[in-house]
């Protein structure tokens, strides 16, 4: 039998501790802010803290289900829990989706950086070759995911705290010797010379300089302990987000003119270059360009592991369940990889229409899936028993209802700006091609029937069953087959992490172990029962892919008749992929269908 896929258990606490604090530093940190501080003012940080505020209610959020429900699809499952199938199966899409735009975007944006030091180089060749860098670090194992995002977010964080250091050295004069700097606060025009509403217009840029927190709950599920991991990243991002950005911004604020031209580079070169530090033009950039590979290595992971979680769900190719010797998800990590090289060449071939377009069409889906998360905690929240609550959403249901009404806020502004009308309206168009796809996953034909002839011609008989495989009805209709028949009977389970019901409950790393778990267990309550009865029966475990799992199991069993079991049609997977209809396409024998639950066999 093929061996059952199995992500390895990789990921340290540190590479967890690294990855939920380097993950709310993003590029757009470094460069962004500056657009920020001319667009706003000298308030700029206060756009940040509100901003903040809003990705700190939905991590709480997040964090409130993850650890009272730890699951490998994270925001994706409690979706599909709270709002039905089609809200789980949207948010894992758009999520991936977004991921893998972002990662072409980043190549490019990276590409640039390198630029500085090689201008030689063409800029598509040098994104080319960070993207294939960054997938070479992904394949190798998930432990060099952690250790290289260790490495990279750390450069990050230590860049921000000797700037928030020295900054804070600079600001209140105790470096600079001529007393405290904060006349340009106030100074060129006031505190928001552009008025109170220019607070809010740029939130939609710095909803997107954070977007990356949430990664902490997903790689969790490749730790020993993601349920410690996740709370410890929910209840520390106030700290982060309070740091790294509040406090950054101001010292930012107080250092230079908010209509400064030095503003249109990286900032923090300007900062720097303003205390004294020598070579800040090249230290930042390489501290950017960290900060890009950063999220180009992150992208990757997330988009795998979001296609590794949908193809357990049978919603996604699932041959992208298959990992290597190493444990890792080659062809989750390569799809999405090839994503992110084609908008790398969409970038170099057409700029301005389809790179622009997949740049466009994305921008909005990270609120989209924030929104989807703050709905299903305000939902979830309701179903679950008090003391499954270890971490819990501060002032529920009033301060859940405030997120979900600003999320609205900033997309219904994004609809009245100019600048980012198209942006919401090409996310929307990708979220009803999502929808639609959604819909074909679902259509299903019905199988046919086929009639049993000839019982005593019978000698084996091949079952194959999943999660119906203890029930007493499957048990009553072999009895009754071997009574027919008086055949031996050989059970197949295929260890799917979907058919065993552990995908929903179980994180990535632990999946398949439990899935074997629980599969072993039906199958050796079923030929106990069989055997208890007197009839002949043999059993193992199968291939994750029932297909499969069914053929190996006729080329070494050889039978005269095979009976496929599973629920009724609105529940069953199997048939929604039409195993049954393909089983009979490719066997030469009998193909009889059981449904244990409707107590009835169509043959």
């Amino acid at each position: 039998m093929s061996a059952s896929p199995e992500l390895h258990k990789g990921l340290k606490q540190r590479h967890l501790t690294m990855i939920a604090i380097g993950g709310v530093i993003g590029a757009g940190l470094f460069v962004g802010s500056g657009v920020v501080l001319q667009t706003t003012g000298p308030g700029a940080f206060l756009t940040y803290a509100i901003t903040g505020v809003l990705v700190i209610m939905v991590m709480r959020m997040l964090g409130e289900m993850a650890t009272a429900n730890p699951s490998t699809g994270s925001f994706s499952d409690y979706a599909r829990a709270a709002l039905g199938d089609w809200a789980g199966f949207s948010v894992a899409w758009l999520y991936w989706y977004f991921w893998v735009v972002v990662v072409g975007f980043e190549a490019v944006a990276g590409a640039t950086v390198v630029q500085f030091w090689v201008p030689d180089v063409p800029l598509w060749l040098m994104a080319l070759g960070l993207m294939s860098l960054m997938t070479a670090t992904n394949l190798v194992s998930v432990s060099s995911y952690g250790e290289f995002e260790y490495w990279f977010a750390g450069i990050k964080v230590a860049a921000i705290i000797v700037f928030l250091i020295l900054g804070s050295l600079y600001v209140f004069g105790i470096i600079s010797g001529d007393g405290m700097h904060l006349s340009n606060l106030t100074a060129h025009g006031g505190f928001l010379p552009n008025g109170l509403s220019a607070i809010f217009s740029s939130v939609v840029i710095v909803v997107f300089s954070m977007v990356g927190a949430e990664i902490a709950t997903i790689a969790a599920a490749e730790s020993h302990d993601p349920e410690k991991a996740i709370a410890k990243a929910t209840n520390s991002v106030v700290i982060r987000v309070g740091t790294f950005y509040v406090g950054s911004l101001f010292l930012l604020a107080c250092m230079i003119p908010w209509n400064s031209d030095q503003l249109d580079a990286s900032p923090y070169v300007t900062a720097f270059q303003i205390i004294g530090i020598p070579g800040a033009d090249d230290l930042m950039n390489a501290v950017v360009l960290t900060a890009v590979l950063s999220c180009l290595n992150s992208g990757l992971y997330t988009a795998s592991r979001m296609l590794f979680v949908l193809a357990a769900r049978r919603e996604a190719p699932v041959s992208l369940l298959t990992v290597n010797a190493k444990g890792v998800p080659v062809r989750a990590i390569l799809s999405s990889s090839v994503i992110g090289f084609l908008c790398v060449v969409a970038a170099y071939i057409s700029p301005d229409r389809v790179f622009a377009f997949l740049l466009n069409s994305s921008g909005a889906i990270i609120l989209f899936v924030y929104l989807l998360i703050g709905i299903s905690q305000f939902v979830l929240r309701r179903r679950t028993p008090k003391a499954a609550l270890k971490v819990r959403m501060w002032g529920f249901p009033v301060l859940t209802l405030l997120t979900v009404a600003g999320i609205l806020a900033i997309l219904i502004q994004m609809g009245l700006t100019d600048e980012t009308r198209s942006q919401l309206l090409l996310s929307l168009l990708a979220w009803a091609i999502i929808l639609v796809a959604f819909g074909l996953n679902r259509v299903g034909r019905a199988s046919s029937a086929v009639s049993l002839e000839s019982p005593e011609s019978i000698s084996k008989v091949l079952v194959v069953a999943n999660e119906t495989m203890a029930e007493e009805a499957l048990l009553a209709e072999l009895r009754a087959v071997h009574a027919e028949t008086g055949a031996r009977i050989h059970l197949t389970v295929p260890a799917n992490p979907v058919d065993t019901g552990q995908a929903e409950v179980e994180g990535a790393a632990f999946v398949w172990e439990a899935t074997r778990r629980v599969a072993q267990e039906r199958l050796d309550t079923m030929l106990a029962a069989l055997r208890a009865d007197g009839i002949e029966a043999s059993g193992a475990l199968g291939d994750y892919r029932p297909l499969v799992a069914l053929r190996e199991a006729a080329a070494d069993f050889h039978p005269d008749l095979v009976v496929i079991s599973t629920h009724a049609r609105e529940e069953s997977t199997w048939l929604r992929k039409d195993i049954v209809s393909a089983a009979r396409e490719q066997l030469t024998v009998p193909v009889r269908h059981v449904v244990p639950s409707e107590l009835d066999t169509t043959s």
